[in-house]
């Protein structure tokens, strides 16, 4: 399968400043009133553009936080962190969502597709959003969810889907605006094996292809899928290993 993305492949030689990702001394602190509770405890991360990595740590050990940081969903309490050379560190919730919709593409558990329109609509909403013409945007929705193996099943509302196939046409709308990074949140929690199985193959040619993905995940079998680990534990990087190390 061929994703038609261009973008050099950072397993192939990328040089440091090339890192799509990076993160210096990130704190995160949440103030519930009463007390403060520290979700991230000082992150230093470095990703390359074309890496495919796998975040995993027990439930409370900061993995969500560091997700909606990485994709501008929040900002850290201190700390620096630049996406594709973009300081994100204090920007506002406008700017914040105008970085986010160019260079991240979301692929959640619960799959989030609204209900009540079509497979097609789905995966053509973010094209709508960003003022892609009639024609282009339809182009690009048919050859998506094509790609994805659900040429077939356009016209079907997610209702009239299985899991493994609402999570197909969520990836297709994560790549629609071909973002830079394809940023996943427990990808496989809701899908039994065998289409467990499928979305992992779908994420490792992704990468193949020379997209940067990066799952935070409890699945273990698709923690292998990935070249590189960062495992996370009260706040802090405790592991981060190339596979080939593991």
């Amino acid at each position: 399968m061929t994703w038609g993305n261009n973008k050099k492949n950072g397993r192939n030689g990328n040089l440091p400043n090339d890192a799509i990702i990076h993160m210096a001394g990130i704190r995160k602190v949440y103030d519930t009133g009463k007390v403060q509770v520290e979700a991230l405890a000082g992150i230093d991360l470095s990703v390359q553009s074309g890496e495919f990595v796998a975040i995993v740590g027990p439930s409370g050990s900061g993995k969500s936080t560091l997700m909606n940081l990485i994709g501008c969903l929040d900002t850290p309490t201190t700390g620096e962190y630049s996406l594709a050379g973009e300081p994100v560190s204090g920007l506002d919730r406008d700017q914040l969502a105008d970085i986010r919709n160019r260079r991240v593409g979301f692929i959640f558990q619960n799959f989030n597709l609204l209900p009540q329109i079509s497979a097609f609509e789905n995966v053509e909403m973010p094209l709508l959003f960003g003022a892609v013409s009639k024609k282009d945007r339809r182009s690009r929705t048919k050859e998506l969810l094509e790609r994805v193996g659900l040429g077939n099943r356009m016209d079907h509302k997610p209702t009239e889907l299985s899991g493994g196939q609402m999570q197909r046409v969520a990836i297709a709308r994560a790549l629609a605006m071909n973002p830079d990074i394809i940023l996943a949140d427990e990808p496989t929690g809701n899908l039994d094996s065998t289409s467990g199985s499928d979305i992992m193959t779908l994420f490792s040619e992704l990468w193949e292809s020379g997209r940067t993905v990066i799952v935070v995940t409890h699945d273990m079998a698709l923690a292998r899928r990935a070249a590189r680990t960062v495992e996370l534990y009260d706040g802090i990087i405790t592991r981060d290993v190339m596979a080939e190390k593991i």
